[in-house]
């Protein structure tokens, strides 16, 4: 089952258009009937089969449809059996009656549990009704032989793959309502989550390509886990970022506490994730992460050919603006955030911004630690800088919007370390600007504090050549 192990690995949003596809492309019949009872999803095989169509199958109860019909006892004698021994697939070959026809179906139904409950049924069923008239032929019945074998692996597949989805909540949620899959949404109040891997676009520039996607498929299986835990979803990937929500859709009160302490567990998780780097010979990665709270618009998104489950709205945006803000190893919360959490905050410091397209200055908190009941707490150690024998000329530029500009600044930095340094220039820098120095390569550097006449400097991405680069000055 090499393929459902492919499907296993994939993100969910490619395994939610994997499954659709699949079930779509199915020439057997296929009914998913939710523990209720009602019939939840038919496709358009299972119409042509039953000769029964969608509209009236959708939303009724199985027994309404079925069971009041005694001509095709035995078809509703295995779903009754897959009800009272769910320990296995059933497989029956059994007589429908379609108007005043008579076929031959053969049916695999499998009752999917998760936990000690139950998710429903699904009903794969093939109508082999001219292969029955011929079953005293050994050609027929080699087919038949190859058709049970298609129908074990394509309903173990589906089996597999529903439980993966129906274990997910968006998924759930849309395979639930009969309405799962329209395009739209709904206001709701949720805690979004923004993280990005410092500095790495340049690192993408050096590492063999399948070492960077090793590396990075390690980094985000770990923070999916993290960010699951602590009940959020998974919005999208976006490279080395991650977009991430809590209280939705599932709804719940503390969603902002819970993204605190993941957030902070992500951090956290960073020492682990570095040390299996090291291992492999894989550079270290730091992550900013920010987080906002208020009103988005949550729902499928797009047009009747794609569409994804997504969020949009101010503060998504605002959401991407404090995670800008961020160096390696910090998290920044808004007021909108800290405000709705009851739990005790640990704050490192508080910094001024004024975001793109904001009216008002805002207050972001650099947050390390949360109280009871998550109780969980960060520190990191800024390492000790170095006092260089004089002076090290250097040349920089701003980056706005992600663009190195073309007018050129000099100054000399005065101390380092691998992750910092203080830039002496005569140019006026502002708090949070973006530069590039030349270094044996692209320094990017982001401005976290003015000292008098210098600037301190906090490294978000270093070029190979750097370590050889400032030894030279010592």
């Amino acid at each position: 089952m090499a393929f459902v192990s492919d499907i296993q690995n994939q993100t969910t949003e490619s395994k939610k258009d994997m499954l659709l596809s699949i079930i779509r492309s199915l020439a057997e019949g296929i009914l998913a009937i939710g523990e209720e009872g009602t019939i939840l999803y038919a496709n358009s095989e299972a119409e042509s089969i039953l000769e029964i169509s969608e509209d009236e199958m959708i939303g009724r109860k199985i027994s309404s449809l079925f069971f009041d019909n005694p001509e095709n006892d035995d078809f509703t004698q295995t779903i009754l059996d897959a009800v009272t021994d769910s320990c296995q697939p059933h497989h029956a070959v059994v007589t429908y009656k379609a108007g005043e026809r008579e076929k031959i179906l053969r049916v695999t139904t499998s009752y999917l549990k998760k936990g000690t409950g139950s998710n429903g049924l699904t009903m794969v069923f093939s109508d082999i009704s001219e292969l029955y008239e011929l079953r005293d032929s050994v050609k027929a019945m080699e087919q038949i032989r190859e058709l049970n074998e298609q129908l074990e692996i394509r309903n173990q597949l589906l089996s597999k793959t529903f439980g993966l989805f129906l274990s997910d909540e968006i998924v759930k949620r849309l395979l639930d309502t009969p309405n799962g899959l329209a395009l739209g949404g709904t206001k709701m109040d949720v805690t979004i989550m923004m993280s990005d891997i410092r500095g790495f676009t340049a690192m993408s520039e050096r590492m063999d390509p399948t070492d960077l996607i090793d590396m990075l498929n390690h980094y985000l299986g770990k923070m999916t886990e993290i960010i699951q835990e602590r009940r959020g979803t998974i919005i999208e990937f976006i490279g080395d970022g991650i977009m991430a929500i809590f209280g939705a859709p599932a709804v719940y009160e503390e969603h902002a506490s819970c993204a605190v302490a993941a957030a902070l567990e992500m951090q956290a998780a960073m020492d682990e994730i570095n040390v299996w780097n090291m291992e492999r010979d894989y550079p270290p990665l730091e992550m900013g992460i920010g987080l906002d709270r208020g009103d988005v618009i949550i729902g499928n998104i797009g047009s009747e050919k794609r569409m994804k489950y997504g969020a949009v709205g101010s503060h998504v945006n605002l959401c991407g603006r404090i995670e800008s803000y961020t160096v390696g190893g910090q998290t920044l919360i808004s007021p909108e955030v800290r405000n709705r959490i009851r739990e005790e905050l640990e704050i490192s410091s508080e910094m001024r911004v004024l975001p793109k397209g904001a009216d008002t200055e805002l207050v972001l908190s650099h947050v390390t630690g949360i109280g009871a009941p998550y109780n969980v707490k960060i520190s990191r150690k800024r390492e000790q800088q170095k006092t260089l024998p004089k002076p090290l000329p250097v040349c920089f530029f701003r980056i706005q919007d992600k663009h190195t500009g073309d007018k050129a600044g000099f100054g000399g930095l005065v101390s380092v370390s691998s992750s910092s340094a203080v830039l002496e220039t005569a140019e006026k820098l502002k708090l949070f600007d973006n530069i590039q120095i030349e270094a044996d390569g692209h320094l990017f550097c982001k401005v976290i504090e003015q000292k008098k006449d210098a600037y301190l400097l906090q490294y978000t991405s270093v070029p190979a050549g750097y370590e050889n680069w400032i030894s030279a000055a010592f």
